[in-house]
């Protein structure tokens, strides 16, 4: 199952906060990447966050991989997660009305 991971900033951290985390974060995300779990990343500049896309079996095993990053468990940044599944316009457009 696909998911869709959208960054949210703690409010009231600086950037000095993020700092002594950044490599440990970007190696988690190395991790999470190679183990097929992340799939795609992006980063939205206009607000400074990060998208992910996720594949994981539930919204449970997604959960524990954005929580087992340092940055997460910093309580620096958390994530709103957004389950994807199908596009069903073609269905109704394309499915015979047999």
């Amino acid at each position: 199952m696909k998911f869709l991971a959208i960054e949210k900033e703690t409010p009231g951290v600086t950037e000095e906060q993020f700092q002594p985390h950044l490599k440990p974060e970007a190696a988690r995300a190395w991790e999470l990447y190679q183990a097929g779990i992340f799939r795609e990343l992006y980063f939205y500049e206009e607000q400074s966050i990060a998208v992910i896309m996720l594949e994981c079996a539930d919204m449970d095993e997604a959960r524990r991989a954005l929580d087992s990053l340092p940055l997460v468990q910093a309580g620096l940044i958390s994530f709103d997660i957004l389950p994807l599944g199908p596009y069903p316009g073609f269905a109704r457009l394309f499915a015979s009305s047999g």
